[in-house]
């Protein structure tokens, strides 16, 4: 039996599939998933799960460098805002319109997660990166200039 981490079993494998720079999205309740899209559906009821607990899970399995949310986040929902920027601290943020979200974003998402979330513009894309000081800590191995400040 697996001792801790994400538990569910479509979950877990779905995260084992990301590679650097692949798009997972965690969006609320009402995201309209594309049909072509690999869906991980862990919805409820309302609030079950929320974002914030499985985004934290998330975050704990995989090294995210890139959080894109709506640009309606930063000022209509600043509490989530600064929730996930306390998060992913390590990430680069950036902010999409809300129709490109649920669009061209969810077009692009190699996985998209369902939540039971009832949360305005709770649809984050997290940006797949890698262990900087595993792959680049290396004897001889001289690490690229955008990753020095990680070493």
């Amino acid at each position: 039996m697996k001792r801790n981490g994400i538990l569910n079993a479509e979950l877990s494998g779905a995260l084992a599939t990301l590679g650097h720079s692949d798009l997972l999205m965690v969006v609320d309740a009402g995201f309209p998933i594309p049909r072509t899209a690999h869906r991980v559906d862990l919805a409820i009821a309302e609030n079950l799960p929320d974002l914030r607990t499985v985004l934290g899970l998330i975050a704990d399995e995989l090294v995210v460098e890139g959080v894109v949310r709506a640009d309606d986040v930063t000022t209509n929902n600043p509490r989530l805002d600064e929730w996930i920027q306390g998060r992913f601290t390590d990430a680069e943020f950036t902010t999409r319109s809300h129709a490109d979200m649920l669009g061209e974003l969810a077009q692009q998402a190699k996985v998209i997660v369902r939540t039971g979330a009832f949360e305005p513009w709770g649809n984050i894309g997290l940006y797949c990166g890698v262990d900087v000081p595993r792959w680049f800590g290396g004897e001889d191995v001289i690490a690229p200039a955008y990753y020095a400040s990680k070493l």
